[in-house]
């Protein structure tokens, strides 16, 4: 799932904290990579953040578990169910919350 807020200038790895996410890399292509696990490693939320002048962009789904073998990316990942959503709602409200 893919929303877009408004960008106030935002420090996107302080950002990601206060959202309760851990910061882990940053992308080629220039994206906050992060994860907020939900209780051990897997499942968990996993949220690549990127910023322009003017909107962030999330780009979120739900990691159900670690990829099956040595080289993979692919995993059993939701993109749009409702946890995702309610996730993405629990973002929105948080920086609101923080402008």
């Amino acid at each position: 799932m893919t929303f877009r807020l408004n960008n106030l200038g935002y420090n996107l790895p302080d950002l990601a904290r206060r959202l309760g996410y851990k910061p882990i890399a940053t992308t080629p292509g220039g994206e906050l990579n992060c994860v907020r696990p939900l209780s051990g490693p897997y499942p968990r939320f996993h949220v690549y953040l990127k910023a322009d002048p003017k909107l962030l962009t999330f780009n979120i789904h739900l990691d159900q578990k670690k990829p099956s073998y040595e080289g993979a990316t692919a995993h059993s990942g939701d993109y749009d169910s409702s946890v995702v959503q309610g996730e993405a709602e629990r973002i929105k409200e948080l920086i609101m919350r923080y402008s």
